[in-house]
């Protein structure tokens, strides 16, 4: 990566502005449910401090609050968590930008952490051209800027790119941001092969562009999840009630030509007579289809078994969406299995973040893959494009 990096700041005595990525799942009581993005963030954060910087400003956005202070998306329970992660206190400001915020950082003493509101109760945070003043009163908080949030780096927002056009030569990635393009930028130009994807989740409309662009690349791709039934749909197998895009048939019978000799879909599926974890199920074959007010479920024993006899020859996997409904037990074996598989594997594996995150970390595997990525959307915009609008604001070096 050509982008400055946080060592290359001169910190010493400087306002540190850092975008981090507290993105963090809540409860409905508001307690944390898993705080991995925010233990992500701890190297930059922890350097900067160590260094000698004036101060050190956060901030970060949570959900989707409609460019309004909601209470529910404040980013209070981050502030409380970082603080007992680093041992010391960290301040919550009551807003992003105002005078009271810059009163707050103002009195900020070297090794104090101030973490700004949730910076998506401004419209000009995502759309920065319908409040234009808000991104420089964000800017003048900080003398260097480090942006740390590859989870919101495929996002042209006002904290994400807008703001580092206001610190030329003083714009850096940090730590977390290097390590996210060192895992995935090989994957776009020497992987070590045989190199395969499995792409599954919900959806063709968010991943036909990255399946696209993979086809190019890898030597064999997997397409699993509800979006494998809009692929069936297209060769006119019966799908019965399954998930399906209407409005991306086409999309996907393109997809099959261009990669036929490269797409491996599922041979069998576990289907179900409800959308509920209780309910009948029963083992069908492609060929045979699914009846009608059926729902396919998961992917079936025999292409659990004949994938992984393929990924077993692999150097290197990229993986991004379950391949079921693996929230609900009875219909998560697919991605259970194919998730043991890799951890158990000799090849690099990359985990294009989301659900496939969540379910690895459930299980109790995350310290048996190559990289588990911090940004799901990030990770496979950075594969179809080749580049993200978070890290082409960066300097150069």
């Amino acid at each position: 990566m050509r982008k400055l990096t946080l060592k290359d700041l001169s910190l010493k005595n400087k306002r540190v502005l850092l975008r981090v990525d507290f993105n963090v799942p809540l409860s409905k009581e508001g307690k944390i449910t898993d705080d991995s993005r925010i233990v992500a963030s701890l190297p930059s954060i922890q350097y900067i401090l160590q260094h000698g910087a004036a101060s050190l400003i956060l901030m970060s956005h949570l959900g989707r609050p409609k460019a309004k202070r909601e209470p529910e998306f404040s980013l209070a329970p981050c502030a409380r968590r970082l603080s007992e992660l680093l041992h010391k206190p960290v301040s919550l400001a009551p807003d992003s930008v105002g005078p009271e915020v810059e009163k707050m950082a103002s009195h900020l003493r070297p090794g104090e952490v101030l973490l700004l509101e949730n910076v998506r109760f401004h419209l000009g945070e995502e759309t920065p051209e319908k409040e234009p003043d808000y991104v420089s009163r964000l800017a003048k908080l900080g003398d260097v800027y480090v942006n740390d949030a590859f989870g919101t780096a495929h996002r042209e927002h006002a904290s994400t790119a807008a703001i580092a056009k206001f610190f030329p030569g003083k714009a850096a990635a940090g730590f977390l941001m290097e390590k996210e393009m060192a895992q995935l930028a090989p994957l776009l130009k020497n992987p070590e092969r045989p190199f395969y994807a499995l792409i599954g989740g919900a959806k063709i409309s968010s991943k036909a562009g990255v399946i696209k662009n993979l086809l190019d690349r890898v030597d064999g791709i997997f397409l699993g999840g509800g979006m494998a039934f809009t692929f069936l749909k297209s060769q006119g197998i019966s799908i019965g009630a399954s998930l399906v895009e209407e409005a991306e048939i086409e999309t996907a019978r393109k997809i099959l030509e261009k990669g036929e000799k490269k797409i491996h879909l599922p041979s069998d599926f576990v289907i179900a007579d409800a959308f509920k974890d209780d309910a009948n199920r029963k083992i069908v074959s492609t060929k045979q289809g699914i009846p009608s007010g059926w729902i396919g479920m998961d992917i079936g024993p025999e292409t659990i078994r004949d994938w992984k006899k393929e990924l077993k020859a692999a150097k290197t996997v990229f993986w991004n969406g379950p391949l079921g409904v693996f929230e609900m037990p009875r219909f998560a074996e697919g991605t259970r299995a194919i998730a043991k598989e890799l951890a158990e594997a000799a090849a690099k594996t990359l985990i294009g973040g989301g659900d496939s995150v969540a379910a690895i970390q459930g299980m109790g595997l995350e310290d048996r893959f190559s990289h588990l990525s911090t940004g799901g959307g990030a990770a496979l915009e950075f594969l179809e494009f080749g580049r993200l609008p978070g890290i082409d604001a960066l300097s150069d070096k």
